[in-house]
């Protein structure tokens, strides 16, 4: 990955994470364009390779194996990674209408969306068919059906409504999976009853007559039913009907029919063909809207091609060209589709079809030499390249026209006393833009703007105030505000006050007037997504221009005073409930690294949107006794506190504390947060240390996190009912963790439980110990003392 120093000039935005998109993505990372920033839109972390999708659901890969992880490839590329899905787009004022954030502004844009199974036009299809498009939720889909499958006693019929490659490979693959299944629980692999219904007179239409027959006899062999000329009109519940034919019972359909677009090009004004595809030119560059690319299935070439990965790998190279060439107002490079292609198609089982114009052969080495293709192509993309940073770089040449570069020019000059606040004019444009609310006892805020705000405290009751400020550990500006905001606001609800008002601070880094505006807006949209649901007004703030994007608030809340949680209210016999799971530190320490899964990453960020607002009001109605957020120093540091305030001690469940997905495995490979060593000699609270720090999950006591929940003790009666509660409120791995005690004569007031001696396969391979840790620990532990 390759960091620049250099002002923003231009933005490149890219939406889906295509085939085309990834090589686009790769080889910016290998290849910069200093001064273009590229900001990646995918509705999906994980994109599948179609090459080996079949593969995946025939049992023959795992899920990481065929799937590039866009995570780590965005970091490689520089780019921002937004995970969200387009509804839409302005081309006239350069937005892309994204759900659930700000419009993200772009000067050049390229779309890799794919396409979608056809289904909108056959009643019933949508509610009873399972369509391979989007992927994600066809592999969701198709998990639940193999559990259909396996609990079903007697015939169960399957029916694939497509007669192309696609729908030959999924009935083969499938009933490949399934029967393989069933023959391992011992049951009759026989009871199965496949069909394949095609609109045409034969399958496989766009591939030639030495293919068909080859795959006439391989679904003959396998008891598939064909069903040509059969025209799907209607789905109802168990019941196919087509054209001219009889109905056709069915307990499952997967649909995998022609390609559809999706709506939002055409409603967005682009240039679109009769089918909702988005019209290009010989460049891959709409015929519309010559600042927009598009590249994959989604194109609508002036040469058509049929929609296949194969296309949209090949369109990679060229697309990565055109946008530098577009980027720097260079003329841009020809796009010449091959006419043939080697197809190789595979029959369920660890054998495949080639196909190639008139030519076709079949076997199992086809399939090892797909499997090598296609294995290679993965390591492309999942097994990235070290990079150095470079220092200093400057502006690619025509990146920036001659307004931008005199803007630009005048950042070496600002200077680190006013310049360095953000501009009145950028600042009076994101407040108009920003909703404004107000509450009665903010006398004045960003509603009356004055030299300070001025907050009235109602009669009995007290003032909470706490602040936040750090650098931001993502990309994607309007999340980073909104989990700031979810951070700040922890400190409120563990002392179980209400937010009243907030006070920004912002800096942004260094670029172009409406890069800046743009980077304010979306920090400050996003704290304002939180600060609203929970009753806080944003009553003003400071802004300045810096080296990186940083974000904190000061946050304000009410309490009565006969309602403050502290940290010293525990009691012996309490049980302890944390709403939220452990392992942000150790994440984003291994995301820097591009050692991180993006899905991991992913659900991290998910967790730490969350507001612990509902928390505190549940953790409240089942009498909590004390409270505080889990954050910087960790769970063991803030238990620490709360035994030291209570005068207690605390023995702690380690296979009961939730875990993010991905954590154990980077602590295990000893990824850790900058900030874990400190935390580390807070061990000195651990009892019988050199057993404990065996645990593999130890050093993710000591994670520091960001937005994490909140750690409560209350009445050991209530725990069930409100470990229940929280779940339900939207807190999925709720759990008490642990219990309270009275204090002992021992130094070290917190104890780790015996690990379990029930446990499934996958704990066990967790607990595996992280290499020299406890021993790590322990002489750490000695030198000390």
């Amino acid at each position: 990955m390759q960091k620049s120093n250099v002002p923003v000039a231009k933005d490149l935005v890219l939406i889906g994470g295509g085939h085309a998109h990834v090589a686009v993505l790769r080889r910016f990372g290998m290849r910069p364009l200093p001064g273009l920033r590229l900001t990646l839109v995918t509705r999906d972390i994980h994109t599948p390779y179609s090459g080996m999708l079949p593969g995946y659901v025939a049992g023959h890969y795992d899920f990481d194996e065929c799937h590039i992880d866009l995570g780590p490839l965005a970091r490689f590329a520089g780019a921002r990674l937004y995970h969200g899905e387009v509804q839409g787009l302005d081309p006239e004022s350069g937005l892309v209408e994204v759900g659930g954030r700000p419009p993200v502004r772009y000067d050049l844009l390229s779309i890799n969306t794919g396409s979608r199974p056809g289904t909108l036009d056959v009643p019933g299809a949508a509610e009873f068919a399972l369509p391979v498009k989007p992927i994600d939720a066809f592999l969701r889909d198709w998990e639940d059906l193999i559990q259909r499958v396996l609990k079903s006693r007697g015939r169960f019929r399957i029916a694939v409504v497509g007669g192309g490659a696609g729908g030959v490979e999924l009935a083969l693959a499938t009933q490949y999976r399934l029967q393989t299944l069933l023959r391992e629980r011992n049951d009759d692999p026989g009871r199965l009853d496949y069909l394949l219904l095609t609109r045409g007179p034969d399958i496989l239409p766009t591939h030639n007559a030495g293919v068909r027959s080859r795959f006439y006899r391989v679904m003959g062999e396998r008891d598939i039913r064909v069903l040509t000329e059969h025209r799907v009109t209607e789905l109802r519940e168990g019941v196919i009907v087509a054209e001219g034919q009889p109905e056709v019972q069915a307990d499952a359909v997967l649909w995998v029919t022609s390609a559809s677009a999706p709506g939002w090009p055409a409603l967005s004004g682009l240039a679109v063909d009769e089918r909702g595809f988005i019209r290009v030119d010989a460049n891959l560059q709409s015929q519309s809207h010559p600042g927009v690319f598009v590249a994959g299935d989604v194109a609508a070439l002036p040469d058509d091609r049929p929609k296949s990965g194969v296309f949209a790998v090949r369109q990679g190279p060229v697309l990565t060209e055109n946008l530098r060439r577009a980027a720097t107002g260079r003329p841009l490079r020809r796009y010449r589709p091959q006419r043939q292609f080697l197809g190789l198609i595979s029959t369920g089982d660890r054998y495949a079809v080639a196909s190639r114009g008139r030519f076709s052969m079949e076997g199992a080495w086809l399939w090892r030499m797909k499997d090598w293709i296609d294995r290679r192509f993965m390591e492309r993309f999942n097994e990235l390249p070290e990079m150095e940073e470079e220092s200093g770089p400057k502006l690619a040449a025509g990146v920036a026209d001659q307004d931008a570069i005199r803007e630009l020019s005048t950042l070496a000059m600002r200077c680190g006393g006013c310049g360095a606040k953000v501009g009145s004019t950028v600042l009076t444009r994101v407040m108009q833009r920003l909703p404004v609310s107000g509450r009665g006892d903010v006398v004045l805020g960003i509603d009356a703007p004055d030299d300070a705000t001025v907050l009235a405290v109602p009669e009995g009751r007290l003032l909470v105030q706490s602040v936040d400020y750090f650098r931001a550990f993502i990309d994607d500006t309007y999340t980073f505000g909104r989990i700031a905001a979810n951070h700040a606001l922890g400190d409120l609800f563990a002392m179980g006050a209400e937010p009243q008002s907030a006070l920004a601070i912002a800096t942004v880094p260094y670029g172009r007037e409406r890069v800046v505006e743009e980077s304010l807006y979306d920090l400050l949209a996003g704290a304002l997504s939180v600060l609203e649901p929970s009753g806080a007004v944003l009553a003003g703030g400071h802004s300045s221009e810096g080296a990186e994007l940083a974000f904190g608030l000061t946050v304000n809340g009410l309490v009565d005073p006969d309602r403050i949680w502290r940290k010293g209210g525990m009691q012996p016999g309490d049980v302890l409930v944390l709403n939220k799971p452990l392992g942000t530190g150790t994440l984003f320490a291994a995301d820097m690294r591009g050692k991180a899964r993006g899905r991991w990453v992913d659900a991290a960020i998910e967790s730490m949107c969350v507001s612990n607002l509902e928390a505190g009001e549940v953790l409240r109605r089942h009498g909590a006794t004390a409270c505080t957020d889990v954050t910087g120093f960790g769970l063991m540091g803030h238990l620490l506190e709360m035994t030291r305030a209570s005068d207690v001690d605390a023995v702690l469940h380690m296979d009961a504390i939730p875990m993010l997905d991905g954590a154990p495995e980077t602590v295990a490979a000893g990824i850790l947060s900058s900030l874990q060593p400190q935390n580390l000699r807070l061990r000195r609270g651990v009892a019988d240390l050199e057993v404990a720090a065996r645990h593999p999950r130890f050093p993710l006591l000591f994670d520091p996190q960001t937005a994490g929940g909140l750690l409560a003790s209350l009445p050991a009666e209530h725990a069930d009912a409100c470990v229940a509660e929280l779940r339900r409120a939207g807190y999925p791995a709720a759990a008490v963790v642990g219990r309270v005690e009275t204090r002992g004569e021992a130094m070290e007031p917190v104890r780790l439980a015996p690990t379990s001696s029930v446990s499934s396969a996958r704990e066990r391979r967790e607990r595996r110990p992280c290499p020299n840790f406890g021993e790590r620990a322990r002489q750490e532990a000695q030198r000390e003392s």
